[in-house]
């Protein structure tokens, strides 16, 4: 039987990148959990054959993680992006010119509302920079054809509007780039689906959701493996795992949630359960832990590079 071995603070190997390896070493809890996560994302990471996705739910992006994605895409350790709509917007929005920011003491919301702002947990997006973003993609969506805006699929659509996109930072600008597909089977629950809605009240326009089933589906039936990497659960982690049914599921997976099991829900269910389902191959290799993404996601890929 393998000993728990006891983080050191004074052994060199409990500082940077080696500090995942040393909880590793630890190998149960939460300690190991994350080692154990980590060495899964490096396999993904050095596995010339598994396609990867990133999928993500929640602010991952106004929280701070948008320079840690946009790495990946443009290194190409990520294949594939599967997010909510939000995510899409908060980067279009710093690529638009706009920021994220953090609430000041003393704010309350009324506060915020009354002087333009709108809050996500600790974090506030200025009004005027929504009307930066809105701008973007009327501007954009004009320079459509009307077939074009009446037959794209949404991941084709995302693809587009990144080559129209300056900001060398935006990951909708990389994923375009270096032929990162991003897939948001929720797009139309966001801001830009909103201006999707009100352009389409004065001009032709309809995003093709099917049509991108079939570009995933294609996609997943051409892998040799596939891995996955899940910040948050819901719509994009049922999405990302669901779309791998078609050969039998994932082989690797890492998910990193605050979501609990008892009540069911997509976002809190163990990875085991996907095997059930073909989600999760038999034979797969996956381990879940339990936490803030935007803290231990970036800590995981300093140590998995």
């Amino acid at each position: 039987m393998d000993k728990v071995h006891h983080l050191d603070p004074v052994d060199s190997n409990t500082r940077g990148p080696d500090f995942l390896n040393s909880m590793l070493r630890v190998g149960v809890l939460g300690a190991g959990r994350l080692g154990r996560a980590t060495q899964i994302v490096h396999r993904m990471f050095t596995d010339k054959e598994c396609y990867t996705f990133l999928s993500m739910s929640g602010p991952m992006i106004p929280g701070g993680l948008r320079q840690v994605v946009r790495h990946l895409v443009e290194k190409e350790f990520i294949d594939a992006i599967v997010t909510s709509g939000a995510n899409i917007v908060h980067d279009l929005v710093e690529a638009f010119g706009g920021a994220h920011y953090r609430v000041p003491a003393g704010k309350d919301d009324l506060a915020l509302r009354e002087a333009g702002m709108g809050r996500i947990a600790d974090i506030f997006v200025k009004e005027e920079d929504f009307e930066k973003f809105e701008k973007g993609i009327y501007d954009f969506l004009d320079n459509l054809s009307e077939q074009q805006r009446i037959s794209l699929a949404p991941s084709e659509f995302l693809r587009e509007l990144g080559d129209t996109v300056s900001d060398s930072h935006s990951i909708v600008r990389q994923a375009s780039l270096h032929g990162v597909p991003i897939f948001s089977p929720g797009l139309m629950d966001s801001m830009l689906g909103f201006h999707l809605y009100t352009y389409s009240t004065t001009k032709p326009l309809a995003l093709d959701f099917v049509k991108d089933l079939r570009i995933l589906g294609e996609i997943i039936t051409e892998q040799k493996k596939t891995g996955a990497i899940m910040l948050g659960g819901g719509l994009t982690k049922h999405f990302t795992m669901g779309s791998t049914i078609l050969r039998g599921g994932l082989d690797l997976a890492v998910q990193i949630t605050l979501d609990r099991p008892e009540g069911g829900s997509s976002g809190g269910a163990p990875l085991v359960e996907g095997v059930s389902w073909q989600k999760m191959q038999i034979e797969s290799n996956f381990e879940t832990v339990i936490g803030d993404a935007t803290v231990l996601f970036p800590l995981m890929i300093l140590a998995s590079l």
